[in-house]
């Protein structure tokens, strides 16, 4: 007990004598004492402008554009009811319709044979994101009627076959063709060309597919390949254009 009570004294004793030390607010806190001295440099909501928005579009000799006044119509993914205006493509191969969000705006200077667009807020991510979609889909759109676009299937195996006939009983609007392909089944696949897309066989291996609506054509393109999907051991199935698949040797236990 006495030697408890002589240590404790002389603890006492030790801190009374010492100075008092304050810690300072830097060392506790660094970062939020750098904040406080230095200002920033920098804008914490930098502008997205988008690269292919900003860029004019080149209108060909023989294609038009025709913008509607925006209407109320359901958006096909979120099922709301929301303004969008119409742009309507016409060209020597036909026409197509494409959608615009209410926040961008197309200037379309016939002289110049030039769109440009442009979006409200480039700053909101959803505009910034709809600024690039847009010019690319326009820019599809452009091409498409004017030259068209062009899909090559490939048919890779033995017995693989295609060809292009008529099926008067399935038809779903008049004058409706069938691509009948033999792919290595007990029974022949049969399926009807969409309206807008031109399929011709080449060859007994070659499918050509032909549009002005190039997500159309590309739509039927995979549903075809969808049947014979390339495989990797022997690279058989149903390539689209330059398509190529990595081969695989087999396990051998």
């Amino acid at each position: 007990m006495l030697a408890s009570s002589r240590g404790t004294a002389a603890l006492r004793r030790a801190f009374a004598a010492s100075p008092a030390t304050t810690i300072p607010a830097a060392f506790l806190a660094p970062a939020a004492a750098l904040q406080q001295q230095q200002p920033r440099q920098f804008s914490s909501t930098p502008t997205r402008n988008s690269k292919l928005g900003r860029t004019p579009v080149s209108i060909p000799p023989g294609v038009k554009l025709a913008i509607s006044e925006p209407k109320l119509k359901k958006d096909p993914t979120s099922y709301l009811k929301i303004y969008k205006r119409t742009v309507t493509v016409t060209g020597p191969l036909g026409e197509l319709d494409l959608e615009i969000p209410p926040f961008l705006k197309i200037d379309y200077d016939v002289e110049g044979s030039t769109a440009v667009l442009s979006v409200e807020d480039s700053n909101i991510k959803e505009q910034s994101e709809m600024w690039g979609t847009t010019w690319a889909y326009l820019q599809r759109y452009i091409m498409g009627v004017s030259e068209g676009h062009t899909a090559i299937l490939r048919l890779v195996g033995i017995g693989y076959r295609a060809s292009v006939e008529q099926r008067g009983r399935l038809e779903e609007f008049p004058g409706q063709k069938f691509l009948c392909l033999k792919l290595g089944f007990t029974h022949p696949v049969e399926m009807g060309i969409p309206r807008g897309v031109k399929v011709t066989a080449a060859s007994p291996t070659r499918i050509l597919l032909e549009s002005i609506d190039r997500e159309e054509m590309m739509s039927f393109a995979g549903r075809v390949r969808k049947w014979r999907p390339p495989e990797p051991y022997k690279g058989k199935g149903v390539f689209i254009d330059d398509q190529t698949i990595k081969l695989k040797q087999k396990k051998i236990k």
